[in-house]
């Protein structure tokens, strides 16, 4: 049986548990060589067209910088944060760390990770700023903005005699009646499984929730969590999305190999940054869509912009001065942004943003002329997660799955991962 991304986040959470209770040795990097010259690591995630742009990010930084080397480490999503730990762990970090919102108090408030208080952020507005920042300093830079979408593949509505919808109005019931007949019409599945925790993020948004509050508690309860899995046990029994199995298989692979890079399902929730990978997989001009609502009313998606990803950097460097500046040239020259374009969201630098703007086409041009859209409809951004955030994933999916092969019913499975998520944040 395939190791899916459950199984590698539960394996995760163990590893972190103990990880970073121990972090804060000396580090692995290595002193400056005989000649002089350092060398820092650098670990991401990503397609592989992130890791195409970010070795040219990386040679045109060597080139400015003749005594620093860039040393990449890259893999998928699942695989990255087991590593990640077990190199915490083992005071084997990289020096530079692409990081997510989940994991930023994790690691930060465990004392792994750099202050990068020095580094450039005045031409960043207040919210990227604050994304990554705790009350102990900033341990996070922003690299972007992006949004939840719905991406839709026109090709297959075609197939299926369908136009478009109407992505401001539509609902969860108008999203299972388009995704069910494409199912029945085309070779391919309406819509992939849910993205957590956004999916369900964007459900509790609806009723005036969230997952987590500011004081970092639950923000739903048990009955809010029951509708939500009922919807979804819908979007199954109607076809609309895969089997149990399918939906199991399809929560490991990234993008390029992903029910929508590869053309198996019309519609998918995805992260804007993450359009030009999927449109380069799939061999479609795929469309970002809102996500449906609950209201069918304008602005019912109730959407949020979100922060990519970090520039974040492991406190055991011992080289913390070649860190920031490599992080500074990452997120504030306007060269690495023409090369990573909208990849990591749209620059939060604004000078490097405007620039960046102006060059894109194909897939980035329509992710930034859809964060341009929804500019008026944005609400609040969700709350700064709370430490244990990111097993909320894990076992959003575990209970999500639970329902789908029928092992639980809704009701049962929302009481008990409520309980699940308390202790985990607790």
């Amino acid at each position: 049986m395939r190791f899916t991304r459950l199984a590698k986040f539960g394996a995760m959470a163990s590893i972190a548990a103990l990880a970073l209770t121990g972090c804060g040795g000396s580090g692995s990097a290595a002193g400056p060589d005989a000649d002089g010259n350092v060398t820092l690591r650098f670990s991401w995630w990503g397609s592989e067209s992130r890791s195409a742009a970010t070795q040219k990010i990386i040679d045109a930084f060597e080139a400015k910088n003749p005594g620093i080397k860039v040393q990449g480490e890259y893999g998928d999503w699942g695989g990255y944060w087991d590593k990640l730990a077990t190199q915490v762990a083992s005071n084997d970090a990289p020096d530079v760390i692409q990081m997510d919102d989940k994991y930023l108090r994790e690691y930060a408030d465990r004392g792994a990770l750099m202050d990068l208080e020095g580094i450039d952020i005045s031409k960043f507005d207040e919210a990227a700023i604050a994304n990554g920042t705790t009350e102990e300093g900033l341990f996070g830079i922003t690299t972007g903005i992006n949004a939840m979408v719905m991406t839709a593949n026109p090709t297959l509505f075609k197939e299926a005699g369908l136009e478009l919808p109407d992505d401001k109005t539509w609902t969860w019931d108008d999203y299972k009646e388009i995704a069910a007949t494409i199912t029945e019409k085309t070779d391919a599945f309406g819509a992939s499984g849910p993205n957590e925790p956004a999916g369900f993020q964007f459900w509790l948004r609806q009723d005036g929730k969230s997952l987590t509050t500011a004081e970092g508690t639950l923000g739903y309860e048990p009955a809010d969590a029951k509708a939500y899995f009922e919807m979804l046990k819908g979007l199954m029994d109607a076809k609309a999305i895969p089997t149990a199995s399918g939906i199991a298989e399809d929560q490991s692979p990234g993008p390029d190999r992903s029910l929508t890079g590869t053309g198996g399902a019309a519609m998918g929730m995805w992260w804007t940054n993450q359009l030009a990978a999927l449109s380069g997989a799939s061999g479609e001009e795929l469309v970002p869509l809102r996500m449906p609502g609950r209201s069918g009313q304008d602005g019912g998606s109730n959407t949020f912009y979100k922060s990519s990803m970090f520039m974040s950097a492991t406190k055991a460097s011992k080289h913390p001065e070649e860190v920031k500046k490599f992080i500074d040239f990452m997120v504030n020259s306007e060269e690495a942004g023409m090369l990573n374009l909208a990849d990591r969201g749209l620059p939060s630098n604004l000078d490097v943003r405007a620039a960046v703007i102006d060059k894109l086409d194909g897939a980035d041009a329509r992710s930034a002329k859809f964060i341009a859209d929804i500019e008026d409809e944005v609400g609040d951004a969700e709350p700064v997660p709370p430490r244990g955030f990111s097993g909320l994933q894990d076992i959003l999916y575990r209970y999500g799955l639970e329902v789908f092969f029928g092992r639980l019913g809704p009701d049962e499975a929302a009481e008990k991962m409520f309980a699940e998520m308390q202790t985990e944040i607790g």
